[in-house]
């Protein structure tokens, strides 16, 4: 890995600090509107940024402690979706309002019914003049109750392959016949919701991209998900780390527990490789190569890890982790507790832990596919058929 990073007197880090030397308390617009957001995108959205452009952005904004606009799913993954398919009166009209937070976007995938299959989704959208009419429900749709966009795939095509019927969708939450209702979690709090659609009409130019080709944009979408949820804190980006635990250890005297201790060591080990395939994958994108696997690898062991993390500060808690106020070695909770519960939904968001490790089996290690249970092939017939091909 080369990951020398450019001097202070870097033109373009001169140029990140006069800019906030102008704006020491930028808004979210100025931000976007500078490019600063999203720097890796296309202007003017962005800056065109390669990575170590976008590291010493990051940098400076951390210095400065300016935060960039909090809008998850509509800067991660709808944003780089309608750059990518978009026509140009909708990128016109969303994405300097999704940079600057200005209105907050939700995913509408999952789908009850479906599973992990997503392309075996069942809602349906039909063409009725100049308007699509939509029927149907969603699930585990993050932040719905508090968005005004949603990025929607529905059936357009029943009468095709699954994956060629789809059709994708801007959909204004507010639209008559939205009916969004919170799912409250055991942690306490509603992330996710469902989301009905009773008869609910879109006009025309609510497509993104061409009628029944749909489930590409999904899969840009999925992969930007993808890498999103494999970033900074244990709880998908938020939340404590390792480190976090492991310093809070130090603070209050060390672990006397021998089994203990060796948990620990071992997520300090998980988070090393965690960070060594990031530096990695970013290492690789600098000298102009394409993502590898360990972009996929970094996001389901991060899971995983997430999940260990929490289980040990929860174990560190002693018997006080019964309580919900009580963090390890008898510490506050803070995000602790809501952490132990949260983690549970890690390795299912975003592609199961079950889906991740066949995808990587199958496109990574070159290992044959599970039979499809609907050609009637038992699953020994696939594997050896699959292993003399």
């Amino acid at each position: 890995m080369d990951m020398e990073m450019p001097s202070q007197d870097d033109p373009r880090r001169v140029a990140v600090r006069s800019w906030l030397a102008e704006h020491p308390t930028p808004t979210g617009r100025e931000l976007a509107e500078a490019g600063y957001v999203a720097p890796h995108w296309p202007r003017p959205w962005g800056l065109d940024a390669d990575p170590i452009h976008q590291l010493i952005i990051d940098e400076e904004l951390r210095r400065a402690k300016v935060r960039r606009p909090d809008n998850q799913i509509g800067i991660g993954w709808a944003g780089p979706t309608l750059v990518h398919a978009g026509t140009q009166e909708q990128k016109d009209r969303y994405l300097f309002p999704l940079l600057a937070a200005e209105e907050i976007w939700c995913q509408l995938f999952s789908e009850p019914d479906a599973g992990s299959d997503l392309a075996s989704l069942g809602t349906r959208a039909v063409r009725d003049g100049d308007e699509w009419i939509v029927n149907g429900s969603k699930i585990w749709n993050s932040g719905a109750q508090e968005s005004q966009f949603g990025i929607l795939i529905a059936r357009t095509d029943p009468d095709v392959a699954k994956h060629q019927g789809i059709s994708y969708f801007i959909c204004p939450m507010d639209t008559p016949g939205v009916e969004v209702r919170p799912v409250r979690e055991m942690t306490g709090v509603a992330i996710f919701n469902e989301v009905f659609f009773t008869d609910v009409r879109l006009p025309a130019d609510a497509l993104v991209g061409e009628v029944n080709r749909g489930w590409g944009l999904a899969k840009v979408t999925l992969g930007n998900e993808r890498v999103s949820l494999s970033g900074g804190g244990a709880l998908w980006g938020m939340g404590p780390d390792a480190k976090d635990l492991l310093a809070l250890v130090r603070e209050r005297g060390g672990c006397a527990d021998p089994t203990m201790r060796q948990e620990l060591a071992a997520l300090y080990i998980e988070s090393e490789i965690l960070r060594l395939i990031r530096l990695r994958t970013v290492s690789a994108a600098i000298a102009g190569a394409q993502p590898g696997p360990e972009a996929s690898i970094r996001k389901l062991l991060a899971d995983e890890h997430g999940q260990r993390i929490m289980g040990a500060a929860k174990a560190l808690a002693g018997t006080g982790g019964m309580l919900t106020d009580t963090g390890p070695l008898g510490g506050p909770a803070d995000m602790w507790h809501f952490g132990y519960l949260f983690a549970r939904a890690l390795t299912i968001g975003g592609g199961t832990t079950q889906v991740q490790r066949n995808i990587l089996a199958e496109r990574v290690l070159g290992l044959p596919h599970d039979a499809d249970p609907l050609e009637g092939r038992a699953w020994s017939e696939s594997r050896g058929a699959g292993a003399g091909a």
